[in-house]
């Protein structure tokens, strides 16, 4: 039976954001929200030293193509629908592990 990672990759813009406390907090609720409701791994990835940026990964293992996408897709939406910053970007990768 396959093994497949998947990984979500979405970029906000945090526009008008000036301090690094306030890009914490909108991070910091996101990640947990995800963490809570899909059971997989998020974490904020190259955008550390900028402030207008966020960039968050989601990885998730399952043996079915179709169900990390459908996982993946339904957190991707809800990422989009609780975050009051703007979305720029979206994008899921699978990789076969063995």
């Amino acid at each position: 039976m396959p093994k497949l990672l998947a990984v979500l990759s979405v970029e906000f813009s945090l526009e008008g954001n000036d301090n690094l406390k306030a890009k914490r907090r909108v991070a910091n609720s996101l990640k947990q929200k995800v963490r809570n409701k899909f059971n997989v791994a998020i974490a904020e990835l190259g955008s550390e030293d900028c402030l207008t940026r966020l960039n968050l990964s989601v990885v998730a293992i399952a043996n079915s193509e179709q169900y990390l996408r459908a996982k993946l897709d339904k957190c991707c939406l809800m990422l989009e629908a609780i975050c009051p910053e703007p979305m720029t970007s979206s994008e899921v990768e699978i990789y076969a592990c063995d």
